[in-house]
Order: C-alpha cells, then sequence, then structure tokens
C-alpha cells in the first residue's frame, strides 16, 4: 500500500483519536480553567506511563516482529504466543503496583486524594488496555491499515460519547474517568475487527512462555519503555517546576500550546509507526533504508511546516477554540513551540531506525541525555525569559537530538556499503 493510500487511513483514525482527546480538554478548561488544564497534563501522563508498562513495553517489538515473521509461521505463532504471556503479566503487575500506592499517587500528581479512586478504577484497566495495545499492534505489523483505522474510528467514537456522558454526570470527575474508560471501550471494536481479518488465528490467543522470544521482546521493549517513559517523567518534572516558580495557571498556559502540538503531531507520528516502522523493520539493503528515509522526509517534513505555520497565524482562533478565553496569554509561546515541532520530526524519522533495528543501547542512552538536557535547559532558560524559555528549550533541545541522528544514521548506513 503506497504512503498516500496509508496517509488517507492513517489521518482517518488519528483525527478520530484527536477528535475523543481535544474533546476531554475542552471539558476540563470549561470546568476548571487553565490550573484544571494543568493538572490534566499530569493525569494524561499517568495514564501514558501505565500503558507502557501495562503491555510490557513490546508494542513497536509486536510491530516489528510480526513484520519480519508474516511469512513464517511457526516463529510467528511463537512470538505471539510470547508476547501475550508478557504483556498480561506486565499489566497484572503495574496495575496491582497502582492500586496499592493509588492515594499517593492521587495527592501527588492531582493535589487531592479524592482522586484515589479514579487512579484505582485505571488500575483494574489495565488488563484492557494491555489488550487494546496488543491487538492493534499485531494489525499495524501485518500492515491492515484499513482495519486499524477502523478501529480507531469507532473506539474514538465510543470514547467521545463516554466523555460526554460521564461529564455531564460527574464534571471533571467524570471527564478524568472518560479517558480511562474510553481507553477499554476499544476492545468492543478491537477483537471483532481482528476476529475477521484473514490473518486471524485462534493460536493467536495462546500465552506461552519462550525464552527466544521473550528475551528479543525484552531487548527491544527496553527502547519502548525508555522512548515511552521518559517524556511524561520528565513532563512531570517540568510542570513541577514551573508550578513551583510561576503557578498552575501559567503551567496551564504551557499545557495548551503543547497539547495543541501533540494533537496535530499524533498524524504524522501514527504515519510513521504505520508506514515506515514496519518497512524500515522489513529493509534489509542500504538502499531501501535510503529510499524509506528520503521519502519519509519528503512528505512529512513539507506537511508539518505547513500545519505548523497555519496554526501559527490562527492561533487566537485556535486557542479559543480549543480552550476559552482565559487561555490567551497563551498565543505568546506558539512560535518556538512550533519550530519545535518541525524540529522533532525531522529528528523522529531518523530516530525510528534507532528503534527498527534495535540499537537499544545507543537509543537508550539517547533518549536519557537529551531527557536530561531538555529538563535542564527549560530550568536555565526560564529563568532568563520566563515561561517562553520553556518553549526556547524545547526547540533548542530537538535542534540538537537532529544532528545527533543525522550522525547515528549515516555511520550506521555507511557501514552497510
Amino acid at each position: 500500500m503506497n504512503i498516500v493510500r496509508t496517509g488517507l487511513y492513517s489521518a482517518a483514525g488519528t483525527a478520530a483519536r484527536l477528535l475523543a482527546a481535544l474533546l476531554v480538554v475542552k471539558l476540563v478548561a470549561s470546568f476548571a480553567g487553565p490550573a484544571g488544564v494543568g493538572r490534566l497534563g499530569q493525569f494524561i501522563s499517568l495514564m501514558s506511563l501505565l500503558a507502557v508498562f501495562a503491555g510490557g513495553g513490546i508494542g513497536s517489538a509486536v510491530v516489528k516482529y510480526v513484520a519480519e515473521y508474516r511469512d513464517d509461521a511457526t516463529r510467528l505463532a511463537r512470538l505471539l504466543s510470547a508476547a501475550l504471556w508478557y504483556a498480561l503479566l506486565a499489566s497484572c503487575a503495574m496495575g496491582l503496583v497502582t492500586w496499592l500506592f493509588s492515594e499517593r499517587i492521587a495527592a501527588w500528581l492531582l493535589g487531592d486524594t479524592a482522586y484515589a479512586g479514579l487512579v484505582r478504577v485505571l488500575a483494574i484497566a489495565q488488563l484492557g488496555v494491555a489488550a487494546v495495545n496488543y491487538i492493534l499492534a499485531v494489525i499495524n505489523g501485518f500492515m491492515d491499515v484499513r482495519r486499524l483505522a477502523l478501529v480507531q474510528v469507532a473506539g474514538s467514537a465510543l470514547a467521545m460519547l463516554a466523555a460526554l456522558s460521564l461529564s455531564r454526570w460527574l464534571h471533571l470527575y467524570g471527564a478524568l474517568l472518560s479517558l480511562v474508560l474510553g481507553q477499554v471501550l476499544w476492545l468492543v471494536v478491537g477483537l471483532p475487527a481482528w476476529w475477521r481479518s484473514p490473518y486471524f488465528q485462534r493460536g493467536m490467543l495462546r500465552m506461552r512462555f519462550d525464552r527466544e522470544m521473550t528475551g528479543r521482546l525484552a531487548a527491544f521493549s527496553t527502547m519502548t519503555l525508555t522512548s515511552a517513559l521518559v517524556p511524561p517523567l520528565v513532563n512531570i518534572a517540568v510542570r513541577d517546576d514551573l508550578a513551583a516558580r510561576f503557578g498552575w495557571e501559567q503551567v496551564g498556559y504551557w499545557q495548551a500550546v503543547t497539547r495543541v502540538s501533540d494533537a496535530y503531531l499524533l498524524f504524522v507520528v501514527a504515519a510513521i509507526n504505520m508506514h515506515y516502522l514496519p518497512r524500515l523493520a522489513s529493509a534489509k539493503e542500504r538502499g531501501a533504508l535510503v529510499a524509506t528515509l528520503g521519502e519519509a522526509w519528503r512528505y512529512l517534513l513539507p506537511a508539518v511546516t505547513v500545519v505548523a505555520m497555519v496554526i501559527y497565524l490562527l492561533r487566537d482562533v485556535v486557542t479559543r477554540v480549543l480552550f476559552s478565553g482565559d487561555f490567551t496569554a497563551a498565543n505568546d509561546l506558539y512560535a518556538p513551540q512550533l519550530i519545535g515541532d518541525v524540529l522533532k520530526i525531522a529528528s523522529f524519522v531518523l530516530a525510528y531506525l534507532m528503534l527498527a533495528k534495535a540499537m537499544t543501547r545507543l537509543f537508550v542512552v539517547s533518549e536519557l541525555v537529551f531527557a536530561g538536557t531538555y529538563f535542564l535547559l527549560v530550568h536555565a532558560l526560564t529563568i532568563r525569559f520566563g515561561l517562553v524559555g520553556a518553549m526556547y528549550a524545547f526547540a533548542a533541545n530537538y535542534a540538537v537530538y537532529l544532528l545527533f541522528n543525522l550522525a547515528v544514521a549515516r555511520r550506521y548506513l555507511g557501514a552497510l556499503t
């Protein structure tokens, strides 16, 4: 399937997820204002952390190895049996830990132990989240982008219905609860869609420990866990640092702009995950890798640049529509954030080469180093420039990260000649 058709399906699925996410942000903004949006960011970071841990961090590994083993029935069956065992074991462990520490988590991230019950619901939901992530990874590994988009659209529609219903009943608590239940509702669509696929086999539902495959998954999950866990943890630290010095209302402005960036970049990251990661994983020759990376830059970078420019020109309208008139102070933060977005995608395309080729040590070290430099830059530049310094830090950090990934890609591709 070519990039245009893949892009259309990816755009449809991502647009649905985006609408569901923005609906919750809008509801929280209307109930609790900028400070509530700041707290929402903390809860979303918690959900991101748990979602990765719940599946053992093997989603991208399943995509990679399904793409490689799709024509080898024996190895594919071993992989998927081990993956399901690995994911469900991790989800049970993570759910138990979250339940036991629910009050402390609620007090730390949401500032109120009254939300401990919400954290416990999130703990129970980890089994469902792990199952959803497993199903989506298998579908993606078979490059069945149409079925993947169908699950995303229908699942997001159910999540939006849950958000509207629960927020009307429970207000802010209901909006946050809908984020949790919305993830699990994807099973209602995902399971039937997967069962009806031409590649589904009942053996894919077996759980079995396989030393070789578990070892492969564990090595790969180290990279996935690092890339998925470090950003939310750093963002939590950044929010706490900004809140201590500027207050939660200012954090709400910063969070609003970053949420806008996260929203439209979902389309690009989805295209990389759905189209480029399987291709990079299955490509063995230098020419195929160079062609894939070149195609990604040729299509994705102009698209991101154009969208970033449009958002900047319409930033006042975007802020008022997505949030409220109380967020107009956020308009001064857009320019450096959007420049950073372009640099981020340029570097991500190259960083996925490390992920696809299992460069575990280099990938993990780079993620940790650049997470640390981001936090230090935020602290230093906000002292010098105020809140907008956090956006300067974002752009500067990704500029250096891009240079690093260019060096890594050049070295890896040069060794293949």
